[in-house]
């Protein structure tokens, strides 16, 4: 027969309304944040050097 501690599921919360209620702003806030790394990375870059990368003074401008 099995104990109740076997047969329950690791993480019980992992899916739940409540965690995702905390979960996703803080990954949109993560992911503000590092496009803001970048554009302030880029915009440091000279336009030779974001022509090695591939990009334009245009492209960091339009970058959001």
């Amino acid at each position: 027969m099995m104990e109740f501690n076997e047969n329950r599921a690791g993480k019980p919360f992992q899916q739940s309304p409540f965690r995702l209620m905390f979960i996703l702003p803080y990954r949109l806030w993560k992911a503000w944040l590092l496009r803001k790394q970048t554009r302030k990375i880029l915009s440091a870059l000279s336009e030779a050097q974001l022509r090695d990368i591939g990009l334009s003074c245009e492209d960091v401008q339009r970058y959001k």
